[in-house]
C-alpha cells in the first residue's frame, strides 16, 4: 500500500440525487478503507469528498465513472489535493 495520502473533493453531475447515490459512494469508500463525505448541492449535483491512500481514492474514483452506479453520471469533475487529516469515517450528507 502507497503511503501517499490524497484527498479527492469530486463533484458528480448527472441524475445522482434521490437514487441511493450517495449510500452507493459511501459503500464503496467504506470497502476502500477511505474518510469523507458525500453531499447533495442544491444545483443536482454530488459532492464527493474522500482521503486516503492515492490508489485506493483512484480505485473510488474510477468506480463513480464506471456506469454502475445507482442513476446516471454524465460527468465527474475531480480534483486531488494533499490530505488535510480532518476527516473521520466516511458519512452522506
Amino acid at each position: 500500500m502507497t503511503t501517499d495520502t490524497v484527498r479527492l473533493s469530486a463533484f458528480v453531475h448527472g441524475h445522482v440525487q434521490g437514487v441511493g447515490f450517495r449510500w452507493w459512494t459511501r459503500s464503496r469508500a467504506l470497502e476502500l478503507g477511505l474518510v469523507g463525505y458525500a453531499s447533495n448541492q442544491a444545483d443536482g449535483r454530488v459532492h464527493v469528498v474522500a482521503e486516503g491512500p492515492r490508489d485506493k481514492v483512484l480505485a473510488l474514483l474510477d468506480a463513480l465513472r464506471s456506469g454502475e452506479t445507482p442513476g446516471r453520471v454524465d460527468l465527474v469533475v475531480d480534483s486531488l489535493d494533499p490530505a488535510r487529516g480532518d476527516l473521520t469515517g466516511f458519512v452522506e450528507r
